[in-house]
């Protein structure tokens, strides 16, 4: 039992941390907007994009004013969407957490403290890195993204503060992960008008730039939705649905030829199983996962065997030709840390390296230094720690299984070595329903 003076020690000390992450968030959201209009003046559209633009503000803004769920709803579902950046769900979350912080709503005392300050401590680096930028405009519009990237996850973490609110979130994201998936996975089979937009030659990739990005982002849907079909909580579908709905995703996560993403699925699975197996009754459990497991496997077989394309995959599971390039760039990027102590900026290793950095951990060391890297390290690592703590207590983020947010985290981590995941929109969705669980198991809301 706390003293009475501890007490009120404890309430001047969350009173002062309350102020500061408010201060830092309202200058936050400053840089923010300030950021998306250097990336829209660097950048300058067509007159119908344009006016598209400001329409889809001012509906979100009306949106936001008169259903702020639906909004949100919305806002997940369009993650499925960002060939071109800012991407929709970004114009809308920007109008959303805008009317959230200005009605009092963004509370960020929900958040653990340790994750606002990491965040908070990245993106300061990044900013003071900008200094020595070569190019100051792709500087300014990298940052934009990170900083909106950052403050989401942020706000999403407070979001998520009931069942409700979970399971929409929940069914927003599989919605759109769904239909994406299923509709790629056709266009590569069945041409109807505008298909050639949702695939690149034999890989599915949706409406993502790279098919490496739209596998993964299937994984972490595939996986809740893998323990939600073993240990129902948020969703009433009948087991048929959910088989038909699984299967959907893995042939997208397979068609999209990602190794990336294969590897993300499998290491995935693997921790699901592990965690499932290791609690009450887990043996159960694990054993009916499996048996989901297999006949999505036995679809996904069926449907590369009719679609002929066995060949295609042996080819894609074997090391490419690009391979040496890539470790190569990442070599270049340990060079550039070695001579910049506090990195060459935001956005900039494409400016020394001919070849992108493919791993989320060389960009920042390169970008932002060894104190860059260390600060996404401890980030990393802080939300794995709270992610094996929930998984170990059983305890979800309100109905969306711990165990799965352990898998998709560990799995995304694995992908991050080898692919740049810091502006995948779906590691931060993850990464805030982690600590939204966090958040939920402590004795005082956000600590």
């Amino acid at each position: 039992m706390e003293t009475a003076h501890a007490l009120t020690i404890r309430r001047r000390v969350d009173a002062a941390a309350g102020s500061a992450v408010l201060v830092f968030a309202g200058v936050a959201l400053l840089l923010l907007f300030t950021g998306m209009g250097v990336v829209l003046g660097r950048n300058p559209l067509p007159l119908p994009i344009v006016l598209g633009f400001g329409l889809g503000l001012l509906t979100s803004l009306a949106l936001a004013l008169t259903r702020f769920d639906a909004a949100v709803a919305l806002g997940v579902l369009l993650l499925a969407v960002v060939r071109v950046e800012p991407a929709p769900s970004d114009l809308i979350f920007a109008v959303v957490i805008a009317v959230a912080f200005a009605i009092g709503t963004f509370d960020l005392e929900r958040v653990p403290v340790s994750v606002t300050t990491l965040v908070g401590a990245f993106l300061a680096l990044n900013l003071l890195s900008a200094i020595g930028a070569v190019d100051p405009g792709r500087a300014a519009e990298f940052f934009a993204i990170t900083l909106y990237l950052g403050i989401l996850a942020l706000w999403l973490t407070s979001y998520v503060c009931s069942v409700r609110r979970a399971r929409l979130v929940l069914l927003a994201y599989l919605t759109g992960a769904v239909l994406s998936a299923a509709v790629a996975c056709a266009a590569l089979f069945v041409h109807f008008p505008g298909a050639a937009v949702f695939v690149t030659g034999p890989r599915a990739q949706g409406l993502f730039k790279d098919p490496n990005v739209f596998g993964p982002f299937l994984v972490p849907a595939a996986l809740i939705l893998m323990e939600e079909t073993v240990v129902p909580r948020l969703l009433r579908w009948r087991l048929p649905t959910k088989l038909v709905l699984l299967s959907i995703l893995t042939v997208g996560v397979v068609f999209s030829f990602s190794r990336a993403a294969w590897l993300n699925l499998a290491v995935g699975v693997v921790v699901l199983l592990a965690v499932l197996s290791l609690r009450r009754g887990g043996g159960r459990k694990a054993f009916t996962l499996l048996a989901v497991t297999l006949v999505a496997a036995a679809t996904l077989l069926g449907t590369l065997a009719a679609t002929s394309s066995l060949t295609f995959l042996e080819q894609r599971a074997t090391l490419q030709d690009y391979d040496a390039q890539r470790f190569g760039a990442q070599a270049t990027g340990v060079e550039i840390a070695a001579e910049n102590p506090i990195g060459i900026g935001p956005g900039q290793f494409e400016a020394a390296s001919e070849i992108s950095a493919h791993s989320t951990y060389v960009r920042s060391l390169a970008e932002q230094g060894v104190l860059g890297v260390l600060l996404i390290l401890g980030l990393v690592v802080l939300t794995l720690g709270f992610a094996l703590r929930n998984a170990a207590l059983g305890r979800d983020t309100y109905g969306i299984g711990s165990a799965a947010l352990l898998a998709s985290w560990i799995g995304i981590v694995a992908n991050s070595a080898f692919v740049d995941t810091l502006h995948w929109r779906h590691l931060w969705l993850v990464a805030a329903l982690i600590w939204a669980g966090t958040a939920l198991r402590t004795g005082y809301p956000g600590r």
